[in-house]
């Protein structure tokens, strides 16, 4: 660390606490109020890392970093979602010129780490990049969930659900899954009754 340019670190810290006020975007076209920001959303899947216990196969630590690296890009590039209607080519080579700039600030050894770390996020091919990718997908579920449940508007954001349906990997993430769907259909069956009763 003591080899890092100060000036360049901070250079390199001016632009990833953009995420700490970026919206997630997705949550903005839904006009969903008080969503998200951008860190916040990576902040919880590096928490649910910690799901992976001692015994398990995948590397716990590098599903963590790559959890909090994986959207370092929208720092600035932005989020960009499919109503941008960006070409996915176009979207990654934006992001990966993004994640050069931000890693030169930061010297051979961690920024290449940090791009190397994203690379692999991008690749989907390693079993942590597969797991973190699932965690992506789950988080932005549980969010919708919550959303739907705090502003009593059952199944307003279902095409989310639509959209990662099948799409999951890990064996427990997938009872992950399985288990906050069924919490909200119960949440959105007790909101509708709840509705149907004050009229």
């Amino acid at each position: 660390m003591e080899s890092l340019n100060p000036e360049e670190v901070l250079k390199f810290l001016d632009l990833v606490n953009n995420l700490k006020h970026s919206s997630r975007r997705g949550w903005e076209l839904c006009k969903i109020n008080n969503h998200e920001k951008i860190a916040g959303h990576m902040y919880s899947m590096a928490m649910m890392t910690f799901l992976l216990g001692n015994n398990s196969k995948l590397d716990r630590f590098k599903c963590m970093q790559l959890a909090l690296v994986h959207d370092l890009a929208e720092s600035i590039v932005g989020d960009i979602t499919p109503h941008d209607n960006i070409p996915e080519d176009k979207k990654h080579a934006m992001e990966d010129e993004a994640m050069k700039e931000l890693t030169t600030h930061l010297g051979s050894e961690i920024g290449s780490l940090i791009y190397n770390l994203y690379k692999e996020y991008e690749a989907k091919e390693t079993p942590e990049a597969k797991f973190v990718k699932d965690l992506d997908r789950f988080d932005m579920l549980f969010t919708a969930s919550h959303y739907e449940h705090r502003d009593k508007e059952p199944r307003k954001l279902q095409e989310f659900f639509d959209a990662t349906e099948g799409k999951f990997q890990h064996p427990y993430v997938r009872k992950l899954v399985l288990a906050l769907e069924q919490r909200r259909k119960t949440q959105n069956d007790l909101e509708v009754r709840t509705e149907s009763n004050s009229t």
